[in-house]
């Protein structure tokens, strides 16, 4: 099993302790491109779907809110990736 399927894997079960690094390296993989927003927002777009998933870069601890990760997944799973 690759890393980005063990990382896929581990999102899918909405870890209390998930990194954005984590997050941001699945969106990477699967062609999302990280615009910057205002103060910590982002927008992770995906050129061929033509979708953007607009989060909040989570700091001082960089670990996802469990909105977040049902977003990244609803993302993910829309756009037909999982």
């Amino acid at each position: 099993m690759s890393k980005i399927s063990k990382a896929v894997e581990r999102l899918k079960i909405k870890p209390a302790d998930l990194k954005w690094r984590e997050v941001e390296r699945i969106l990477v993989h699967y062609g999302y491109v990280m615009l910057e927003g205002d103060g910590s927002r982002l927008k992770c777009y995906h050129p061929d779907k033509k979708q953007v998933l607009s989060i909040h870069k989570p700091h001082n601890p960089p670990i996802l809110k469990e909105y977040q990760i049902k977003d990244v997944l609803g993302r993910l799973r829309e756009d037909g990736f999982i």
